[in-house]
């Protein structure tokens, strides 16, 4: 058998060990190895060893990167905004299978020139306030889709943890999952390697079927990639964010 794929896993530089810690046992779960990636790890070098990639959960993303409005009083993390931007303009060009995980999923639209909801409670339909390991929250599928094939379900039930959400779409990407209150809880890339993002935490959920097929899947699209023909060195893309959008 041939040796395990190697996925990087971006974390915060504070605090980051738990979410990489629960992300790393998924993935050596269903096949996988990790190497946690902090913001000054070097990109090239990374680029160039890695044959997956999870952009993991943290703190809000800086509005100034998709031209949002500023929320007061929230956590911001820029060395991390900056690394993720860098790392997924580097590997997005490629074929590299990425995952995007509650904050990473935003990263990903981001990084595609998409925009964000700075806050889902200011909105005027507002959702229910659930904030949440545990799975409570309903989420639908979009039949058909690469996500919905990977869970061979149509609804399941996530656990809850951000404030943020995806608003326009970034290039390629199409909203794959909504919940209740049609907030998008997960997007994907048409006619892409694995690019799939997830609003909540499927590593706090890998007791659940669902949430381990989806790491396996990624496990196996990225040792795919490790053996297969597409193992080569992606050229830089061009700049990939849009700075003058606008948040609704």
């Amino acid at each position: 058998m041939s040796r395990r794929p190697l996925i990087g896993v971006t974390t915060s530089a504070r605090g980051g060990w738990r979410s990489y810690f629960m992300t790393a046992i998924a993935i050596r779960l269903t096949g996988g190895r990790t190497e946690r990636i902090m913001p000054d790890d070097d990109v090239e070098d990374l680029a160039g060893r890695l044959d997956g990639l999870v952009v993991g959960g943290g703190d809000d993303i800086s509005a100034h990167l998709y031209g949002g409005e500023i929320v007061p009083d929230v956590r911001l993390d820029p060395d991390r905004d900056d690394l993720e931007i860098r790392l997924m303009r580097r590997v997005l060009p490629g074929r590299i299978p990425v995952l995007g995980i509650c904050r990473g999923a935003q990263m990903l639209n981001v990084a595609a020139g998409g925009n964000l909801i700075a806050d889902i409670y200011s909105l005027d339909a507002p959702p229910p306030r659930l904030r949440t390991i545990l799975p409570r929250k309903t989420v639908t599928l979009v039949q058909g889709s690469r996500l919905a094939r990977i869970a061979k379900l149509k609804w399941f039930r996530v656990n809850a943890l951000h404030h943020q959400a995806i608003d326009r779409l970034g290039t390629d990407l199409k909203v794959v999952a909504r919940d209740k209150a049609l907030i998008v809880q997960a997007i994907e890339a048409s006619g892409k390697p694995f690019r799939v993002g997830v609003q909540w935490h499927p590593e706090l959920l890998v007791f659940k079927r669902s949430q381990r097929r989806l790491f396996r899947a990624l496990v196996r699209d990225a040792q795919r990639f490790a053996t297969g023909p597409d193992r080569h060195e992606a050229e830089p893309g061009e700049a990939l964010l849009a700075a003058d959008t606008k948040t609704r």
